[in-house]
């Protein structure tokens, strides 16, 4: 499969910076001069790419271009907007990032300098976080004056707690990356410049799994996770039978079977 490397031109004029390398697509936030903070149009691009995933695209890398992955909501734009407008400005985040959880194949963040507010609220979005040790995550939403919008006050707290949450919004308590690690902001932490090539060979992995075995991770897990325990297991035998009687997995386990595919090892 190829390789992408990130695009760290600054200056350009699109809010993304958007390659493919094989069956994985790179998707930059590409305001580098603004540590990647997000304005509308970046959000709207997002909302467009993730609204046209191609078909024959397996996994999707999502980075910062620059030193940073964002710095969160551009605060520019706050002050232009009145309340019906703030309300209606939300639910457009929430819109475009349920894209991203809820996407049709496994999203990787890519993690280094900068991951705030909104910008954490993305990454939180993502179903695998890679950091770097530059990472670092704050929510200075209270001391803005303002509350977490972009579907934080979901998604976060599953991560790491309630409790950790508000002490991040009450006193602006700051997260390093190896804290980060190890408190759930991130699940890898890699050596200075590495957060992309991980990534990168993440999504190689998983791009090699059965399609239908990749759904049921991205939209059923979720589901039961927050179910009714008894509703879960039905869901999760409901998609087990699916998924095993997919063609896919009935020849992956015949390999198995034939000793043509590796056990698991530990590496």
């Amino acid at each position: 499969m190829g390789h992408a490397t990130p695009d760290t031109t600054p200056g350009a004029s699109s809010p993304l910076a958007i390659a493919r390398a094989g069956a994985i697509l790179t998707v930059g936030l590409n305001r580098p001069a603004k540590r990647n903070a997000l304005n509308d149009g970046t959000v709207l691009a997002l909302d467009e790419c993730f609204s046209s995933i191609a078909d024959d695209v397996r996994a999707v890398v999502i980075h910062g271009v620059g030193d940073h992955f964002s710095s969160g909501l551009d605060l520019s734009e706050l002050s232009e907007r009145d309340v019906t407008e703030g309300l209606a400005h939300s639910r457009m985040w929430h819109r475009v990032f349920d894209k991203v959880q809820f996407a049709r194949v496994p999203v990787i963040a890519v993690l280094k300098g900068a991951v705030i507010g909104g910008g954490l609220e993305l990454a939180c979005a993502a179903h695998i976080r890679v950091a770097e040790p530059s990472a670092y995550y704050a929510l200075p939403e209270g001391q803005r004056g303002i509350f977490v919008g972009g579907g934080g006050s979901v998604r976060l707290p599953r991560l790491v707690g309630v409790a950790r949450m508000a002490d991040m919004m009450l006193t602006g308590r700051i997260y390093n990356a190896t804290e980060g690690v190890a408190l759930g902001f991130s699940q890898y932490l890699t050596e200075a410049g590495g957060a992309f090539d991980k990534a990168m060979e993440l999504a190689e992995r998983v791009t090699t799994n059965a399609p239908l075995t990749n759904f049921a991770v991205l939209q059923a897990l979720p589901m039961i996770a927050e179910a009714n325990p008894q509703v879960g297991l039905m869901m999760e035998s409901l998609m087990a039978t699916v998924a095993q009687n997919d063609k896919e997995a009935k020849a992956r386990i015949r390999a198995f079977l034939d000793r043509k595919t590796a056990k698991v090892k530990p590496t």
